[in-house]
């Protein structure tokens, strides 16, 4: 396997820049440019030179193949975080033939040394792209490996019964307990239980990974721009007296006390003949109905409220000028907070119980598993046997184990270059 170089660390200029060597050739060509090594995992200075050229005075580690990221023999270099100090180690190292990495062939590297299963590969992706509290808690559970110990329980578990059923069906002549069978059944729907209930809380873990879409919906001029720049606490809307100023949606990412919410400004519903304006209502209409929860703004017409779900909002705007009681302001900021915190708990609320599985590909793998343990009582041995073999199957697929080989460019792709 080829030797690959990274740079670990954001570019740019900085204090630090980590320089990131994976290979059976990383540790010869460090002593080519830094002398002798020092022992594993301890870092220490040195002076990196090439071709007895001083190009920095750095710090280095080294790791040892089996106890490092990638599984390889690994070196990393500290380097003062000059680009110009990058680009000289980087030209060092391809002149000792070593090639730079791929997006997340690093991380490819650790899936193939069995250092990371896919889920694992799968939690450490989201834990790079997090931007939240919640994010990061639920991608750190999955980077640590907690999905794919769960799945080695319930492996366990189903091969413990597929024994028991074997000796049922190979030593059928020999004194097998009569209630091998109860006891299998058991085993299988015990498994079926924890598996019903990770894909049952699949989509509340889906929309922390993904966020959720708030649309800011009615009538033009009824403040919906206003809102979105009050919450943004900055112009991310244009805000003028003349109604259809909002042609197209404007969105806004925002961090509500942990979990990821974008805000949706979308333009005003009304009748018009306006064809660009047209077409910016059968937008807003379309997002508006597929966004999480909808807040709809001052007087809203009934073709408008027809897109209302239960949890939805109705809110008053414009309180410093009509003096409506309960009425938010964008321009004095009254009742914002307390907007903002009503539609935090409905969400809250939808994130209850959210679980280990955050990916299309892990509940997939988990709903086949679940199909092929749903058995009846009066099975054959040999249908039962058949069927656990089929869930295990699918247990080990779920960690990457087997049949994975169409997904992995996809999840590598997601890493940036240094991972």
């Amino acid at each position: 396997m080829e030797t690959i170089f990274a740079e670990a660390t954001p570019p740019g200029r900085g204090g630090v820049s980590i320089i990131r060597l994976s290979g059976p050739e990383a540790r010869r060509v460090a002593e080519d440019l830094c002398g002798a090594l020092p022992d594993a995992r301890h870092c220490y200075y040195r002076e990196l030179r090439d071709a007895g050229e001083l190009i920095d005075q750095i710090l280095v580690v080294r790791f040892d193949a089996g106890s490092s990221f990638t599984g390889e023999d690994t070196v990393e270099f500290h380097l003062h975080g000059a680009p110009v100090v990058v680009r000289r180690l980087a030209a060092a190292l391809r002149v000792r033939g070593i090639r730079q990495a791929e997006a997340g062939e690093f991380t490819m590297r650790a899936f193939v040394h069995g250092r990371m299963d896919l889920a694992e590969v799968e939690g450490l992706a989201d834990l790079l792209a997090a931007e939240t509290e919640a994010q990061r808690k639920l991608a750190s559970e999955a980077a640590s490996g907690a999905l794919g110990r769960l799945a080695a329980e319930w492996r366990e578990a189903l091969t413990e019964a597929g024994a028991m059923i074997t000796a049922s069906i190979d030593f059928a002549d020999e004194e097998i307990p009569d209630d091998v069978a109860s006891g299998v059944h058991d085993v299988m729907h015990e498994v079926r239980r924890g598996i019903d209930a990770q894909i049952a809380g699949f989509p509340a873990s889906e929309r922390i990974r993904a966020g959720f879409e708030v649309a800011l919906v009615g009538a033009p001029n009824a403040g919906k721009s206003s809102l979105i720049n009050a919450i943004a606490a900055r112009e991310v809307a244009i805000v003028t007296d003349i109604p259809g100023t909002t042609r197209d949606v404007v969105e806004f990412r925002a961090d509500l006390r942990g979990l990821a919410v974008t805000f949706l400004d979308t333009a005003g519903l009304r009748e018009t003949g306006d064809l660009v304006e047209i077409q910016g209502i059968r937008l807003a209409r379309s997002r508006a109905e597929a966004a999480d929860l909808r807040v709809f703004l001052g007087d809203v017409p009934a073709e408008i409220g027809g897109l209302a779900r239960p949890e939805d909002l109705f809110v008053e705007t414009k309180g410093d000028l009509t003096g409506i009681v309960g009425a938010i302001s964008s321009v004095t900021g009254a009742g914002i907070d307390g907007l903002l915190e009503r539609i935090y708990e409905i969400l809250r609320s939808r994130v209850a119980g959210a679980s280990l599985a955050s990916h299309e590909r892990q509940v997939e793998a988990l709903r086949e598993a679940a199909s092929a343990l749903d058995v009846a009582a009066d099975d054959a041995p040999e249908i039962l046997s058949e069927r656990l073999r089929e869930a295990t199957f699918h247990l080990r697929r779920l960690v990457g184990k087997i049949d994975v080989e169409d997904y992995l460019d996809r999840v590598f792709s997601n890493f940036c270059v240094g991972k």
